[in-house]
């Protein structure tokens, strides 16, 4: 984490839809650790184990949670890059085994061009 202070303009990458929500005393929002983008200090900010073993490995979300609770304001983000990354691979046409046609005006006749196809 990295704690932004003082006067000026921040740019923030963050990946999918990006959501803010305003926390009230005392609310508490477990969110998975990858989600968070950035909170305002006033937010009281803790790591917590999922729960059990087979959640943590079986759950497909990870073994922490992050546990935030009010008052303040906290910004989410809906796509991580590690889960962004997982989607490019299984889309990738070495990971699911064949190449797709992206709808190309080529066709079979792009496949050639480009090697894939003798």
């Amino acid at each position: 984490m990295q704690r932004l202070q003082g006067d000026g303009l921040t740019f923030v990458h963050a990946g999918g839809m990006l959501h803010a929500l305003d926390l009230g005393p005392g609310e508490t929002l477990r969110v998975d650790t990858g989600c968070l983008v950035a909170l305002q200090p006033s937010v009281n900010y803790d790591i917590q184990f999922v729960g059990n073993v087979k959640t943590a490995l079986f759950g497909g979300e990870g073994i922490f949670f992050a546990t935030l609770t009010g008052p303040g304001k906290v910004w989410l983000q809906s796509l991580p890059f590690s889960r962004l990354a997982d989607r490019i691979y299984a889309a990738s046409p070495k990971a699911s085994g064949g190449r797709r046609e992206e709808g190309s005006i080529l066709g079979g006749l792009g496949g050639l061009l480009d090697g894939d196809n003798s």
